[in-house]
């Protein structure tokens, strides 16, 4: 009876302790990591504009990139929107749809696009992190996105990824990894 007893909290404690592996700790089970030729993770996130944004609403038509960011107010953060916003025309010249991203709420996006004055493209609003997740992004679960710049074809296959940004830069780099891409000019 002794030895049943123990087997049976032998084995609850195994259980308790592979519970808490899954479902507590940062490090939850993720997919693997993206890589080039990849079909992208699909998403639907509200923009600082209010609307909601899907990748399939750009499937065949545009390519797209997520650039993502860690959180809205910071410094390096503020000079990477701040950057689309001031040289957005260098990207503009591509048929591809951009989008800054970050796990911040939709208000706090909305805010944060109004005090840079940002107007021609989306802040997007990732707050469950589920497609941070999905895209390798998240530092932790509780954690914000590494900034990281998605480059999606129409086709809905990741072109590439940048995990090396210089923010004072982002925009004329966008461009010029879009012109590298063959992605075509409008």
């Amino acid at each position: 009876m002794k030895k049943l007893a123990f087997l049976c909290r032998s084995a609850v404690n195994t259980l308790a302790v592979v519970w808490t592996v899954l479902f507590t700790s940062g490090n939850r089970v993720q997919a693997a990591e993206l890589k080039v030729g990849d079909e992208a993770p699909p998403f639907a996130l509200k923009g600082s504009d209010g609307k909601t944004y899907s990748l399939k609403d750009y499937a065949g038509k545009q390519a797209v990139v997520l650039a993502w960011f860690p959180a809205a107010f910071t410094p390096g953060c503020t000079r990477e929107c701040k950057n689309f916003q001031a040289e957005g025309n260098a990207i503009k010249k591509f048929d591809a749809a951009y989008f800054t991203v970050s796990v911040d709420p939709p208000e706090k996006n909305a805010k944060f696009a109004e005090s840079l004055g940002v107007k021609d493209y989306p802040i997007l609003s990732d707050p469950d992190r589920a497609t941070a997740k999905a895209y390798g992004v998240l530092r932790s679960e509780k954690g914000v996105a590494n900034r990281w710049t998605f480059y999606i074809g129409k086709d809905g296959k990741i072109l590439a990824i940048d995990k090396a940004i210089k923010v004072d830069t982002s925009a004329n780099d966008v461009a010029a990894k879009l012109k590298a891409l063959d992605v075509p000019e409008k």
